[in-house]
């Protein structure tokens, strides 16, 4: 029986010894720091907006480090910046722990059990097939604390309600895998995990997937939901794998320049997407531009202004539009045959977080509409290029 998983708890990343990025995503987006937890050899950050949480990991001196000195995740042993464990709330740790080992799946933390003041939590963390992604499986029901025991709380003033940043919580996840893995891996948290096949396009069909490119040059996108009934604010994950013969993309590029798989990109829900863009760009984040063609074309300029929005105003600020086509609900076994509908979303890009070009952050504003988007998918496509 496979997993059954609840929203992310929080997402993990790691940070070579004086490679820092805690104060960034402090400063710039502004996240707010809450719990931290240091020892002679690792700091632990927690910092969160709203619903979302990450969980900086930085190394305090050049000394090789174990997983004993990380609580909640593994150590990954970065050469460089990565973003390397997703946490999940799950209702019986060693219950999933003992059914996912019997599906093969690597434990790496047994069921271990921590306690402080406002209560107790049971973690356990395992391994993903997917390059050096783990996933921690946390049951904090009985804990009533500010972030998980073993940490320090920090006080400080709350995040700024006028700052015009409107971060919800995470939307999706994106991976990157190597030729032939994002099927395996689509595979693989479906069985473990109890994730169900969202279709990316009316057109995908779900034994290939959805094949974005020519000429030589593309890629296979296939993407994943959290099961039926979970709480709001689950999370899709997204397989992106490069199926280009000839040149370079940014698929192929993360493999290199990342050491291997791994997580390419972030998608923060926002229920504001102008203002907050607006916002960061203040505070100092950088986001790709798409071409200027993107907004120039008459069905783009057509399809913005019939969902309400400014074509000027979206390309002063690089944001990228795209509707729903009616009847796509992503879902297997839906009926394509509803009415039109003028729901549609709206996405940004940051440049990479690292001096690498492989993690980076994306702001989602859905307006009704449950997927990704052809347009835009093929809009970050050239971006990204």
């Amino acid at each position: 029986m496979a997993a059954s998983l609840s929203r992310p708890c929080f997402i993990s990343l790691h940070l070579p010894y004086r490679q820092g990025w805690a104060q960034h995503l402090a400063n710039t987006f502004r996240f707010q720091p809450v719990a931290v937890r240091e020892t002679l050899h690792v700091r632990q950050l927690a910092l969160r907006r709203e619903s979302a949480t990450f969980l900086i990991n930085e190394r305090l001196a050049p000394a090789s480090t174990s997983s004993r000195d990380f609580l909640y995740d593994v150590d990954p042993q970065p050469t460089l910046g990565t973003a390397s464990n997703i946490c999940f709330e799950v209702d019986d740790v060693p219950g999933l722990c003992k059914r996912l080992q019997s599906q093969g799946c690597s434990l790496l933390v047994p069921p271990t059990e921590l306690s402080d003041d406002g209560g107790s939590v049971t973690y356990g963390v395992v391994s993903s097939v997917v390059g050096n992604i783990s996933h921690t499986l946390l049951d904090r029901s009985c804990y009533q604390g500010p972030f998980l025991p073993g940490f320090q709380p920090i006080q400080g003033p709350p995040s700024a309600a006028g700052d015009g940043i409107k971060i919800t919580h995470f939307d999706h996840i994106t991976y990157v895998c190597p030729r032939g893995g994002a099927r395996a891996a689509l595979d693989w948290y479906q069985r473990c995990f109890g994730f169900h096949r969202f279709l990316l396009n009316p057109q995908e069909r779900p034994a290939e997937g959805y094949v974005l490119g020519g000429q030589g040059v593309g890629m296979l996108l296939l993407a994943l939901q959290s099961a039926q009934g979970t709480p709001a604010n689950g999370c899709k994950l997204v397989f992106a794998e490069s199926l280009s013969q000839s040149g370079t993309n940014q698929v192929d590029t993360f493999l290199e320049q990342h050491g291997g798989a791994g997580i390419q990109h972030v998608g923060l829900c926002t229920t504001d997407i102008v203002s907050t863009t607006r916002a960061l760009q203040q505070q100092g984040a950088r986001f790709f531009t798409p071409p200027s063609t993107y907004y120039s074309q008459g069905d783009k300029v057509e399809e913005i202004r019939g969902a309400g929005q400014d074509p000027h105003m979206l390309a002063e600020l690089g944001i990228l539009l795209d509707t729903t086509v009616p009847g796509d609900k992503g879902q297997l076994g839906t009926d394509a045959t509803e009415s039109p509908s003028r729901e549609y979303l709206m996405q940004i890009f940051t440049h990479p977080i690292f001096s690498e070009e492989t993690f980076f952050l994306e702001l989602i504003d859905r307006r009704g509409a449950p997927g990704f988007g052809e347009g835009n998918i093929r809009a970050l496509w050239k971006a990204v290029q």
